[in-house]
């Protein structure tokens, strides 16, 4: 048994060195003094300099943000809506169908995906630019919305619904004090796994980038085709940092909303509606 626990103990430090020792490799050379990556020539904040100071990369990296911003949003409000139809379909066969639906998006290779939306909106005639790649990242966001919300909604138990109904709660009330509170865990993983994959995708965006509009994954696979500048380390280096506040910030959300149920799990459904059904 001990010697399964060490095998299981090593075999997850090679994993996680093998998917982090590239990253932080990467980051490395970000304060390296040289211009290469072949040798490690001393410590130096010069490529974050320089990249701060383009003010074109700068721009590119505003765009990325606001895009992953509005589209996780939007994505999230129509993701929970979507998830909660599904739930609240009567029949099974409805259900496994449209979530079947969802799934074929998460499935899908990215390039069929860009290839669609380039085709679409070139028939439609919209100018590819800003309002393309948001409902691009949009669309691919709301499946992972659902299925982060949907598992949610299946562990709630549907007697306090019920519950809420029989002591006079109006629909707007159920959703507010019965329904929301319970799945907002799911509502905010969903919301921080699109910003995470709006911010890294590359295949779809690049079919329905123009206008001169781009994003961060686009123009560092430009500038890479160019050559190796080591500004696109520390603007990598920069991300990575983004991306672990953004796991953190979701962690003691969460963390802080498991407390907080755990506090009110004696709470009857009609001290939870308190004086909002009339």
């Amino acid at each position: 048994m001990r010697k399964q626990s060490l095998l299981m103990k090593v075999y997850l430090i090679v994993i996680f060195l093998l998917m982090y020792l590239p990253i932080f490799y990467l980051i490395l050379f970000a304060f390296n003094r040289g211009d290469y990556m072949t040798s490690f020539t001393g410590l130096s904040l010069r490529h974050f300099v320089t990249m701060f100071a383009d003010t074109r990369l700068m721009g590119i990296l505003l765009n990325t943000f606001i895009i992953a911003l509005l589209s996780s949003l939007v994505a999230t409000l129509v993701g929970t809506f979507g998830a909660l139809g599904i739930y609240l379909l009567k029949r099974r066969h409805l259900q496994n169908t449209f979530l079947g639906l969802n799934n074929i998006l998460m499935v899908s290779p990215d390039v069929i995906i860009g290839a669609s939306f380039l085709i679409l909106f070139t028939m439609a005639g919209l100018a590819l630019g800003f309002g393309s790649v948001l409902i691009a990242h949009i669309a691919f966001s709301i499946p992972i919305v659902v299925l982060l919300v949907l598992p949610k909604l299946n562990e709630m138990d549907s007697a306090l619904i019920r519950a809420a109904q029989d002591l006079g709660a109006r629909p707007y009330q159920v959703l507010s004090y019965v329904i929301l509170p319970y799945i907002w865990t799911g509502i905010m993983a969903g919301f921080f796994m699109a910003i995470t994959y709006s911010l890294d995708d590359f295949a779809v965006t690049f079919f329905v980038t123009g206008n001169g509009f781009t994003t961060l994954s686009v123009e560092i696979y430009a500038r890479a085709r160019q050559g190796i500048d080591l500004s696109i380390n520390a603007l990598s280096a920069l991300m990575f940092l983004v991306s672990l506040m953004l796991v953190i910030i979701y962690y003691f959300i969460a963390n802080h909303k498991q407390k907080g149920s755990g506090k009110n799990k004696r709470v009857t459904v009609n001290q939870q509606l308190g004086g909002g059904v009339q």
